[in-house]
């Protein structure tokens, strides 16, 4: 697969961009286990332009996160053309139009999925970008805004007609939020859609090698996205590439694994951030890790208030400890988290 000329090979595995979710640390951790591409969060178009600081600070891009997207959101087409050049001028690979987002804040004023009530208005801010930049520009959003505007066909064309890349396609509507099971069915209707000539990336409710392929085979698209899956489970990228390429499930990590992987990424974040933003950051993601263990409600309640990156680290070595090599099975399996070579954390 091709995002105009960037090679991603056979059936590249995306990170979806998820706003307090994808940030630096969480995309090197995923990186780590085999994500081919990236996202950051979503980026505010009007923050970009205030010069707001946490809209500036998505900015900032690591080369071993590469390929690398900065996705842009906003309802107003000269403030998203001016984003996308200050975007470009960061030196992504790709730049990402949000038309996807549903939570109210962002599509109750028109940005988002929001936009998908004014397709002309999409289209138009589409264009306008795609010729203010010169690096590929792609497209994620959702089936419709509800059940009875499911226009994501001929959204896929006029898109394609102004000149992005890629479209990732969400498999529910804006109404459904995150909702119900995702339906494929049109995703795979744009993509084998007869005057569709660009890569189409399928996306929600991918969590497991075999649900993987089979919306591989049954809808054959080009791609996946893998989002809310990854929650305190970065390996799924590992697990997914080694299914599709040998038809075999891969083990969950240990207790013991989990603490590893958390260590490092708890020190990832602290490094990037400073101790106090990164240890309050990084809770989201500690209390996931470790989720389904038997007795941890206190032990959950004190990993997501610590304060002190050291004592979390030692509230993640006591979790090693107590429950040492339970996993979800009984069984005790192989990990699969390799460090960059000759990296110590």
């Amino acid at each position: 697969m091709k995002i105009g000329n960037l090679e991603l090979g056979p059936v590249p595995l995306f990170l979806a961009p998820m706003e307090d979710v994808t940030d630096p640390s969480f995309r090197y951790v995923c990186k780590r286990f085999g994500a081919d591409m990236m996202y950051t969060e979503f980026v505010s178009a009007d923050g970009l332009i205030r010069d707001a600081r946490k809209s500036l600070a998505k900015l900032r891009l690591a080369d071993e996160e590469r390929p690398i997207g900065i996705q842009i959101y906003g309802n107003e087409i000269e403030p998203m053309v001016e984003a996308a050049r200050m975007a470009e001028a960061a030196g992504p690979e790709v730049i990402d139009i949000n038309f996807g987002c549903p939570v109210k804040k962002i599509a109750g004023r028109g940005a988002g999925s929001g936009m998908m009530r004014d397709v002309p208005k999409m289209v138009e801010m589409t264009r306008r970008i795609v010729q203010a930049v010169r690096l590929p520009v792609t497209v994620k959003t959702r089936l419709g805004w509800d059940e009875e505007s499911k226009n994501i066909e001929e959204i896929a064309l006029r898109l394609q007609d102004v000149g992005i890349q890629a479209l990732t396609i969400h498999g529910r509507t804006r109404a459904q939020l995150y909702r119900g099971e995702a339906d494929w069915t049109l995703i795979g209707a744009v993509k084998n859609h007869p005057s569709i000539r660009i890569p189409i990336i399928g996306n929600g409710d991918i969590d497991s090698g075999p649900k993987a392929a089979q919306m591989l085979e049954r809808y054959g698209v080009d791609g996946l996205m893998i989002g809310r899956a990854t929650f305190g489970r970065p390996w799924i990228f590992r697990e997914v590439r080694h299914f599709l390429e040998t038809g075999e499930e891969l083990p969950q990590p240990t207790v013991r694994e989990r603490v590893a992987l958390a260590r490092d990424h708890l020190a990832r974040s602290v490094e990037l951030k400073g101790e106090r933003t990164g240890v309050l950051e990084m809770r989201r993601h500690l209390s996931s890790y470790f989720k389904g263990l038997p007795d941890f409600r206190e032990t959950r309640a004190r990993l997501v208030t610590e304060p002190e990156a050291e004592g979390v680290a030692r509230l993640l070595d006591y979790i090693g400890e107590r429950w040492g090599e339970w996993d979800a099975t009984g069984t005790v399996p192989p990990f699969i988290y390799d460090r960059p070579q000759g990296e110590q954390r």
